[in-house]
Protein backbone atom coordinates (compact mmCIF):
# COMPACT_ATOMS: atom_id res chain seq x y z
CA UNK A 1 0.00 0.00 0.00
CA UNK A 2 1.24 3.48 -0.90
CA UNK A 3 0.39 6.40 1.37
CA UNK A 4 0.00 10.04 0.39
CA UNK A 5 -0.94 13.07 2.46
CA UNK A 6 -3.76 15.55 1.83
CA UNK A 7 -2.41 19.10 1.72
CA UNK A 8 -5.93 20.46 1.48
CA UNK A 9 -6.55 19.35 5.05
CA UNK A 10 -4.05 21.79 6.58
CA UNK A 11 -3.34 25.52 6.56
CA UNK A 12 -1.07 26.58 3.66
CA UNK A 13 1.51 27.87 6.15
CA UNK A 14 2.36 24.22 6.84
CA UNK A 15 2.69 23.05 3.20
CA UNK A 16 6.47 23.21 2.95
CA UNK A 17 7.17 21.69 6.36
CA UNK A 18 4.62 18.92 5.78
CA UNK A 19 5.93 18.04 2.32
CA UNK A 20 9.58 17.97 3.36
CA UNK A 21 8.60 15.81 6.33
CA UNK A 22 6.65 13.47 4.06
CA UNK A 23 9.68 13.20 1.79
CA UNK A 24 12.00 12.35 4.69
CA UNK A 25 9.59 9.97 6.44
CA UNK A 26 8.89 7.82 3.39
CA UNK A 27 5.39 8.83 2.33
CA UNK A 28 4.92 8.02 -1.33
CA UNK A 29 3.11 11.20 -2.39
CA UNK A 30 1.53 14.53 -1.47
CA UNK A 31 -1.69 15.84 -3.00
CA UNK A 32 -2.47 19.48 -3.70
CA UNK A 33 -6.08 20.77 -4.06
CA UNK A 34 -6.96 23.10 -6.93
CA UNK A 35 -9.44 25.72 -8.07
CA UNK A 36 -9.03 28.47 -10.63
CA UNK A 37 -11.27 30.91 -8.74
CA UNK A 38 -13.96 30.75 -6.05
CA UNK A 39 -17.10 32.81 -6.66
CA UNK A 40 -18.57 34.62 -3.67
CA UNK A 41 -21.89 32.87 -4.26
CA UNK A 42 -21.32 29.11 -4.38
CA UNK A 43 -23.60 26.08 -4.32
CA UNK A 44 -23.20 22.33 -4.63
CA UNK A 45 -20.56 19.92 -3.39
CA UNK A 46 -18.41 17.07 -4.72
CA UNK A 47 -19.68 14.94 -1.82
CA UNK A 48 -22.88 13.04 -2.51
CA UNK A 49 -25.76 14.23 -0.36
CA UNK A 50 -23.98 17.37 0.84
CA UNK A 51 -25.94 20.61 0.49
CA UNK A 52 -23.13 23.15 0.85
CA UNK A 53 -19.69 23.62 -0.71
CA UNK A 54 -16.89 22.11 1.41
CA UNK A 55 -14.83 25.32 1.27
CA UNK A 56 -15.69 29.04 1.68
CA UNK A 57 -14.86 31.51 -1.13
CA UNK A 58 -12.14 33.05 1.09
CA UNK A 59 -10.10 29.81 1.01
CA UNK A 60 -6.46 30.50 -0.04
CA UNK A 61 -5.89 29.23 -3.59
CA UNK A 62 -2.57 28.84 -5.41
CA UNK A 63 -1.39 27.99 -8.90
CA UNK A 64 -1.01 24.29 -8.35
CA UNK A 65 1.83 23.57 -10.79
CA UNK A 66 3.84 26.61 -9.71
CA UNK A 67 3.58 25.47 -6.10
CA UNK A 68 4.36 21.82 -6.92
CA UNK A 69 7.40 22.95 -8.92
CA UNK A 70 8.58 24.89 -5.86
CA UNK A 71 8.05 21.82 -3.68
CA UNK A 72 9.91 19.68 -6.20
CA UNK A 73 12.97 21.81 -5.61
CA UNK A 74 12.78 21.19 -1.85
CA UNK A 75 12.30 17.40 -1.98
CA UNK A 76 14.03 14.36 -3.42
CA UNK A 77 11.70 11.39 -3.64
CA UNK A 78 8.06 12.11 -2.79
CA UNK A 79 5.66 12.22 -5.72
CA UNK A 80 3.64 15.40 -6.29
CA UNK A 81 -0.02 15.13 -7.21
CA UNK A 82 -3.04 17.30 -8.03
CA UNK A 83 -6.30 16.37 -6.32
CA UNK A 84 -7.79 17.43 -8.67
CA UNK A 85 -6.90 19.88 -11.45
CA UNK A 86 -9.80 21.33 -13.44
CA UNK A 87 -8.26 20.80 -16.86
CA UNK A 88 -11.36 21.83 -18.79
CA UNK A 89 -11.23 25.39 -17.45
CA UNK A 90 -7.97 26.06 -19.30
CA UNK A 91 -6.75 26.00 -22.85
CA UNK A 92 -4.77 22.76 -23.32
CA UNK A 93 -1.67 24.73 -24.34
CA UNK A 94 -1.62 26.25 -20.85
CA UNK A 95 -2.26 22.98 -19.05
CA UNK A 96 0.14 20.90 -21.13
CA UNK A 97 2.95 23.40 -20.58
CA UNK A 98 2.36 23.58 -16.82
CA UNK A 99 2.30 19.79 -16.50
CA UNK A 100 5.38 19.36 -18.68
CA UNK A 101 7.33 21.94 -16.67
CA UNK A 102 6.41 20.44 -13.30
CA UNK A 103 7.32 16.95 -14.49
CA UNK A 104 10.68 18.12 -15.83
CA UNK A 105 11.73 20.10 -12.76
CA UNK A 106 10.62 17.27 -10.44
CA UNK A 107 12.57 14.76 -12.57
CA UNK A 108 9.46 12.72 -13.29
CA UNK A 109 7.59 12.83 -9.97
CA UNK A 110 4.28 14.36 -11.09
CA UNK A 111 0.90 12.63 -10.71
CA UNK A 112 -1.86 14.37 -12.67
CA UNK A 113 -5.25 14.06 -11.00
CA UNK A 114 -7.92 15.81 -13.06
CA UNK A 115 -11.68 16.17 -12.94
CA UNK A 116 -14.62 17.70 -14.76
CA UNK A 117 -15.41 19.98 -11.83
CA UNK A 118 -18.39 20.30 -9.50
CA UNK A 119 -18.61 24.08 -8.99
CA UNK A 120 -20.93 25.58 -11.59
CA UNK A 121 -20.17 29.14 -10.51
CA UNK A 122 -16.47 28.67 -11.28
CA UNK A 123 -17.34 27.83 -14.87
CA UNK A 124 -19.86 30.66 -15.09
CA UNK A 125 -17.39 33.37 -14.07
CA UNK A 126 -14.82 31.92 -16.49
CA UNK A 127 -17.39 32.30 -19.30
CA UNK A 128 -17.55 28.56 -20.02
CA UNK A 129 -20.48 26.14 -20.27
CA UNK A 130 -20.69 23.98 -17.15
CA UNK A 131 -23.12 21.58 -18.84
CA UNK A 132 -20.51 20.74 -21.52
CA UNK A 133 -17.63 20.39 -19.09
CA UNK A 134 -17.20 16.65 -19.61
CA UNK A 135 -16.86 16.94 -23.37
CA UNK A 136 -14.52 19.91 -23.04
CA UNK A 137 -12.37 18.01 -20.53
CA UNK A 138 -12.11 14.99 -22.82
CA UNK A 139 -11.02 17.11 -25.78
CA UNK A 140 -8.57 19.16 -23.71
CA UNK A 141 -6.97 15.97 -22.39
CA UNK A 142 -6.75 14.51 -25.88
CA UNK A 143 -4.88 17.61 -27.05
CA UNK A 144 -2.55 17.52 -24.03
CA UNK A 145 -1.69 13.87 -24.56
CA UNK A 146 -0.83 14.56 -28.19
CA UNK A 147 1.31 17.57 -27.25
CA UNK A 148 3.20 15.42 -24.75
CA UNK A 149 3.85 12.58 -27.18
CA UNK A 150 3.79 13.72 -30.83
CA UNK A 151 6.38 15.72 -32.77
CA UNK A 152 3.79 17.96 -34.46
CA UNK A 153 0.16 18.45 -33.51
CA UNK A 154 -2.73 20.00 -35.42
CA UNK A 155 -6.23 19.83 -33.97
CA UNK A 156 -9.63 20.84 -35.29
CA UNK A 157 -12.23 19.99 -32.71
CA UNK A 158 -15.41 21.16 -31.05
CA UNK A 159 -13.73 23.35 -28.43
CA UNK A 160 -10.17 23.86 -29.69
CA UNK A 161 -8.93 24.54 -33.20
CA UNK A 162 -5.35 25.13 -34.33
CA UNK A 163 -2.92 24.29 -37.10
CA UNK A 164 0.30 22.37 -36.62
CA UNK A 165 2.44 23.24 -33.58
CA UNK A 166 5.50 21.74 -31.94
CA UNK A 167 5.77 21.23 -28.20
CA UNK A 168 9.14 20.62 -26.56
CA UNK A 169 10.56 19.26 -24.38
CA UNK A 170 8.40 16.25 -23.69
CA UNK A 171 7.67 15.25 -20.08
CA UNK A 172 10.23 13.09 -18.30
CA UNK A 173 7.68 10.33 -17.68
CA UNK A 174 6.76 8.47 -20.84
CA UNK A 175 4.45 8.63 -22.52
CA UNK A 176 3.39 11.30 -19.97
CA UNK A 177 2.70 11.63 -16.22
CA UNK A 178 0.00 9.25 -14.95
CA UNK A 179 -3.47 10.66 -15.58
CA UNK A 180 -5.85 9.87 -12.72
CA UNK A 181 -9.50 10.84 -13.08
CA UNK A 182 -11.34 12.20 -10.08
CA UNK A 183 -15.05 11.99 -9.44
CA UNK A 184 -17.68 9.54 -8.24
CA UNK A 185 -20.33 9.84 -10.97
CA UNK A 186 -20.90 7.17 -13.63
CA UNK A 187 -19.40 9.54 -16.23
CA UNK A 188 -16.29 10.06 -14.08
CA UNK A 189 -15.82 6.30 -13.60
CA UNK A 190 -16.20 5.69 -17.34
CA UNK A 191 -13.59 8.38 -18.01
CA UNK A 192 -11.25 6.93 -15.37
CA UNK A 193 -11.48 3.46 -16.90
CA UNK A 194 -10.05 4.86 -20.15
CA UNK A 195 -6.99 6.41 -18.50
CA UNK A 196 -4.30 5.52 -15.94
CA UNK A 197 -6.30 5.46 -12.75
CA UNK A 198 -9.08 6.74 -10.55
CA UNK A 199 -8.75 9.11 -7.58
CA UNK A 200 -11.77 9.07 -5.32
CA UNK A 201 -12.95 11.02 -2.30
CA UNK A 202 -13.08 9.65 1.25
CA UNK A 203 -13.97 5.97 1.38
CA UNK A 204 -14.19 2.94 3.57
CA UNK A 205 -13.02 -0.43 2.29
CA UNK A 206 -16.64 -1.35 1.55
CA UNK A 207 -17.49 1.76 -0.43
CA UNK A 208 -14.18 1.62 -2.34
CA UNK A 209 -14.76 -2.02 -3.26
CA UNK A 210 -17.95 -1.21 -5.15
CA UNK A 211 -16.24 1.50 -7.22
CA UNK A 212 -13.23 -0.70 -7.94
CA UNK A 213 -15.48 -3.49 -9.19
CA UNK A 214 -17.25 -1.04 -11.51
CA UNK A 215 -13.92 0.24 -12.83
CA UNK A 216 -12.64 -3.24 -13.57
CA UNK A 217 -15.88 -4.09 -15.38
CA UNK A 218 -15.64 -0.91 -17.44
CA UNK A 219 -12.01 -1.59 -18.34
CA UNK A 220 -12.77 -5.17 -19.32
CA UNK A 221 -15.71 -4.09 -21.48
CA UNK A 222 -13.59 -1.51 -23.28
CA UNK A 223 -10.58 -3.76 -23.74
CA UNK A 224 -8.38 -1.36 -21.76
CA UNK A 225 -4.97 -2.63 -20.66
CA UNK A 226 -1.77 -1.31 -19.11
CA UNK A 227 -1.13 0.58 -15.91
CA UNK A 228 -4.11 1.46 -13.76
CA UNK A 229 -4.17 2.55 -10.13
CA UNK A 230 -6.88 3.25 -7.56
CA UNK A 231 -6.40 6.08 -5.07
CA UNK A 232 -8.84 7.08 -2.33
CA UNK A 233 -8.89 9.17 0.78
CA UNK A 234 -9.45 7.15 3.92
CA UNK A 235 -8.97 7.08 7.67
CA UNK A 236 -6.26 4.59 8.63
CA UNK A 237 -5.83 3.79 12.31
CA UNK A 238 -4.74 0.14 12.35
CA UNK A 239 -3.56 -2.74 10.19
CA UNK A 240 -7.13 -3.90 9.62
CA UNK A 241 -7.88 -0.64 7.82
CA UNK A 242 -4.90 -1.17 5.52
CA UNK A 243 -5.77 -4.80 4.88
CA UNK A 244 -9.39 -3.94 4.14
CA UNK A 245 -8.51 -1.21 1.65
CA UNK A 246 -5.90 -3.39 -0.02
CA UNK A 247 -8.33 -6.29 -0.37
CA UNK A 248 -10.84 -3.85 -1.91
CA UNK A 249 -8.35 -3.13 -4.70
CA UNK A 250 -7.01 0.22 -3.46
CA UNK A 251 -3.38 0.91 -4.39
CA UNK A 252 -2.86 4.26 -2.67
CA UNK A 253 -4.50 5.92 0.34
CA UNK A 254 -4.42 9.68 0.93
CA UNK A 255 -4.44 10.32 4.67
CA UNK A 256 -4.70 13.29 7.00
CA UNK A 257 -3.80 11.84 10.42
CA UNK A 258 -3.95 15.13 12.32
CA UNK A 259 -6.68 17.06 14.09
CA UNK A 260 -5.15 20.54 13.77
CA UNK A 261 -2.54 22.05 11.47
CA UNK A 262 -0.11 22.52 14.35
CA UNK A 263 -0.24 18.74 14.93
CA UNK A 264 0.84 17.89 11.37
CA UNK A 265 4.59 17.25 11.92
CA UNK A 266 4.08 15.07 15.00
CA UNK A 267 1.14 13.22 13.45
CA UNK A 268 3.07 12.44 10.27
CA UNK A 269 5.94 11.07 12.32
CA UNK A 270 3.61 8.86 14.34
CA UNK A 271 1.83 7.60 11.24
CA UNK A 272 5.13 6.84 9.51
CA UNK A 273 6.43 4.93 12.52
CA UNK A 274 3.23 2.87 12.62
CA UNK A 275 2.60 2.19 8.94
CA UNK A 276 5.76 2.95 6.97
CA UNK A 277 8.11 0.74 8.93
Amino acid sequence: MRFGIALGRMHPSMFLEAVTAADELGFESVWFPEHLVLPVEMAGSPFAGAEHPPVPPSTPVFDVFAYLSFLAGRTQRVRLGTHVYNLGLRHPFTSARAVQTADVVSEGRLELGIGAGWLRGEWDVAGLDFDRRGARLDEALEVCRRLWTEEQVAHHGRFFDFDAVMFEPKPVQRPHPPVLIGGESPAALRRAARHDGWIGLNHSAESARAHVATLHDLRAASGASGRFSVTVGATVTDDADVEGLSSAGVDRVIVAPWARTRDVPESLGQFAARFLG
